[in-house]
């Protein structure tokens, strides 16, 4: 078989495989903040009167949860690329909620430039930010292909672009009573490594491997966000999520078995709205903790009951997330505060 071939086979197998990677993790301890297995869009609190910024808010799980949370009375801004599919957005929404407060920003994560424009909009036009919720992302294209800013793709929409936004963001957030940053990662994540030698994947590119790897950066992000936070006094709750392994266009079609099962077999996969609930408990229950993580708990947390979910070991790895973010702040040009504003 020739390489180009067999690699994309096994990318495609690895994908599939996500039904079967997370009983290789470790549990992640959180004091507090275990979720009743049931909960529900019902047990949401009111969020009137609260914002938040959702990215990749069009489709998938970042359009439940937009949804959701405009439906419990929230200002919610819905920040992605394509502003067709933004206009869209919000006439579903409000098919369902007539005075939902909603509406639409494009940018794009893959252009820095993009990330900070909008933050200069939304720090000019906010009076604050309840909830960031970090959603939008893009899986495993074929072919390797770079930002605009010369980033490895699934680096930079996935990982590097939500680095930067949360730092350029973070007075809007800090002008919040209780604000939360909550940012998805995957049960892909416990098959991933930070390539530090080689993080743009220059060498020898792997699309599932670099989906990992961006995967694991941010839930990593997530665990070191929460650590800053509360060193610099920021009064910021950081919270990680993931959906299983959900119904969504995340995907990127490119053929094998992988987008076959997508295409054709679409009882492996749980519905986007139970998969935004781990995001939505994040975002808005009480007990959610800073630091955690929290996902389904069925079927190695590929669906099923919300709880907290396993954090796998380099997750943990303290000198990796400090490695990782002072890195993070030198590509991204970005520099977080040391002490709260």
């Amino acid at each position: 078989m020739a390489r180009p071939a067999l690699r994309r086979w096994r990318t495609a197998l690895a994908s599939v495989g996500l039904l079967a990677i997370s009983a290789c993790s470790t549990s992640g301890t959180v004091a507090n903040g275990q979720p009743k297995p049931d909960w529900s869009l019902a047990d949401m609190p009111s969020q009137q009167g609260r914002v938040f910024v959702v990215t990749g808010g069009t489709s998938g799980i970042g359009y439940e949860s937009a949804k959701a949370l405009a439906a419990a009375g929230a200002q919610v801004v819905i920040a992605a690329r394509n502003p067709e599919r933004g206009q869209e957005a919000i006439a579903n929404i409000r098919k369902e909620t007539p005075n939902a407060q909603v509406q639409f920003e494009a940018f794009d994560l893959a252009d820095l430039a993009s990330v900070r424009a909008l933050s200069e909009r939304l720090n000019a036009t906010l009076p604050r930010l309840d909830g960031l919720i970090n959603n939008a992302g893009i899986m495993e294209p074929p072919k390797r292909i770079t930002s605009a800013d010369g980033f490895e793709m699934q680096f930079a929409v996935n990982y590097l672009g939500h680095f930067a936004l949360t730092a350029e963001l973070l007075p809007l957030l800090q002008k919040a009573a209780a604000p939360r940053v909550v940012t998805l990662s995957s049960i892909a994540a416990s098959r991933g490594g930070i390539q530090f030698d080689d993080l743009q994947y220059t060498q020898a590119y792997d699309p599932f491997a670099a989906y990992a790897q961006s995967k694991l950066a941010c839930l990593m992000f997530a665990l070191e966000l929460q650590r800053q936070s509360d060193a610099a006094g920021w009064g910021i709750q950081s919270i990680a999520s993931h959906p299983g392994v959900s119904r969504t266009d995340l995907l990127v079609n490119h053929g094998g078995l992988a987008g076959f099962t997508r295409r054709h077999l679409p009882f492996l996969y749980q519905p986007s709205a139970n998969g935004a609930l781990p995001t939505l408990f994040a975002a808005t229950a009480a007990d959610a903790r800073g630091g955690a993580y929290y996902g389904p708990t069925g079927l190695m947390e590929t669906r099923g009951d919300l709880g907290l979910a396993k954090v796998p070991e380099a997750a943990s790895d303290a000198q990796a997330q400090a490695r990782l973010w002072t890195l993070s702040e030198a590509l991204s040009r970005t520099r977080y505060p040391s002490t709260a504003n």
